[in-house]
């Protein structure tokens, strides 16, 4: 078996997804442990390593997470782990310890996806060497960037999930109308994540009427995809279209003429309706530059673990 070189983690707000690659990049073992079973980001990677006890110790580590990078000690946004990069890699016994933005490491994994990883919705052709945007939404919502330059791909490091959401119709306006009650600020994360999908349900169902039901995001999803609930099928038509509004401001934002990539852990899993969704249909819908949009491709990311690729790039560039 190959030697253990690498230790890499794909850190959520819910999973923490831990992985071992050998001098080459190949992975050779990963694991899914929930977040909430650990008290900290240390203990959740030795309980990992334990489990998969490799033939030789990891001498680096790459470490995406779900938050801002921006020092030494990191907290995450929908986490309450909080720790010392320099203190992990010691506890750890690494020589270098890497953490990015777990969207960063998203973003480094674009250019080395094959056309299995990816699925196109709709129209486009990507213009080759321009900015590419990536945007998922998971736990959270995800947004980075992709800039070529001398030496390779640049992801850009930011929090464009918490950018202020708008509304594009007078449905929008009321059903953002019902979440400014409960929030101070409505970000586009409160609406296009798991979360928001259940925002969203709660806010359709009392504009209806109707007393929204104690649903989880996977519930919500569930009747949507199913047609069984007119309000679930309405936030997830919601859902899609919002996202749409807010990749086509990414575009526009980045000049992003290489791409729009939808990543994270929803959108995957919706299958043909996010395809039939009015996604694109929005994404292109930006008045006078609809005609710089259209021929921007968008790609839903179908790779099981896009971060870990990501990771290993990283690890390469530094």
């Amino acid at each position: 078996m190959a030697e253990t070189r690498s230790l890499v983690a794909d850190i959520g707000a819910t999973n923490a997804r831990f992985g071992l690659l050998d001098a080459t990049g190949r992975l050779l073992h990963t694991r899914t442990l929930p977040c909430t079973g650990h008290a900290t980001l240390e203990e959740a990677a030795k309980a990992y390593l334990d489990l998969a006890q490799p033939d030789a110790f990891p001498v680096e580590g790459a470490i995406a997470i779900a938050g801002p990078v921006t020092g030494d000690l990191l907290t995450m946004t929908n986490h309450p782990w909080t720790f010392s990069v320099n203190g992990t890699r010691d506890a750890l016994g690494l020589e270098r310890l890497v953490v990015v933005n777990d969207f960063t490491a998203a973003a480094m994994a674009i250019p080395l996806l094959t056309d299995a990883d990816r699925l196109q919705v709709g129209d486009g052709e990507p213009a080759p060497g321009e900015v590419i945007g990536v945007i998922g939404p998971g736990t959270g919502l995800g947004v980075s960037g992709l800039v070529q330059g001398a030496v390779g791909w640049t992801a850009l490091a930011g929090e464009g999930g918490h950018v202020t959401m708008a509304p594009v119709d007078d449905r929008e306006s009321a059903v953002l109308g019902q979440l400014r009650q409960r929030f101070n600020h409505v970000s586009a994360e409160r609406v296009i994540s798991g979360q928001g999908l259940v925002n969203l349900y709660g806010a359709l169902a009392l504009l209806e009427g109707r007393e929204p039901e104690a649903l989880s995001p996977a519930d919500v999803a569930t009747r949507g995809l199913d047609g069984g609930d007119p309000v679930c099928v309405e936030a997830l038509e919601m859902f899609c279209a919002m996202l749409g509004t807010v990749a086509g401001n990414l575009a526009l934002t980045l000049g992003a003429r290489g791409g729009v990539y939808i990543a994270g852990g929803i959108v995957p899993r919706l299958g043909s309706f996010f395809s039939r969704s009015r996604f694109r249909e929005r994404f292109v819908e930006k008045g006078r530059l609809r005609d710089y949009l259209g021929p921007i491709p968008t790609y839903v990311v179908t790779h099981e673990l896009p971060a870990f690729l990501g990771l290993k790039a990283v690890l390469d560039q530094q």
